[in-house]
């Protein structure tokens, strides 16, 4: 079992774009929206995983990350998940040693961008980048999930 340690910020501005080491393009659905267990299938450029997240203790829960195929992962998103697909461009920044995750939101969501960052343990320090603005670790409004779940469009 993986630990997914990760802070969670809403990002001001995005002077990030030109920081960018790559752009990967994420769709995603929920095969299931139980808050206890999350089950996430996602399409990332051209590769598939499908993930099972625990419930969140802070910065901190439980994952399982698989890779499966990209045609079944389709399937899936298609078939069988839960409330809104969610589409999403994501720019990887490196900044003082950390990398960094802004992930700009499409369709219903256009507009939304959040940064993540993932730590190696909760007490780890990393420095800010200038883009980034309120953290919003541990607030469940900003859960992909819950996004998700929330049905618009």
């Amino acid at each position: 079992m993986g630990k997914e340690i990760e802070r969670k910020f809403l990002v001001k501005d995005q002077s990030f774009k030109p920081l960018a080491t790559t752009v990967d393009r994420i769709e995603q659905g929920y095969i299931s929206l139980r808050p206890g267990g999350t089950v996430r299938v996602r399409i990332k450029n051209d590769r598939a995983f499908i993930t099972v997240k625990g419930l969140n203790n802070g910065a901190v829960r439980d994952e399982w990350e698989y890779e499966i195929s990209y045609s079944d992962a389709l399937e899936m998103i298609n078939r069988v998940t839960e409330g809104t697909v969610i589409k999403k461009c994501r720019y990887n920044v490196d900044y003082e040693g950390h990398k960094w995750e802004i992930d700009v939101f499409e369709g219903v969501y256009q507009g939304l961008i959040l940064a993540e960052v993932e730590l190696e343990n909760e007490i780890t320090s990393f420095a800010i980048p200038p883009f980034i603005g309120e953290e919003v670790t541990g607030k469940p409004q900003y859960y992909n999930s819950v996004l998700s779940g929330m049905k618009k469009g």
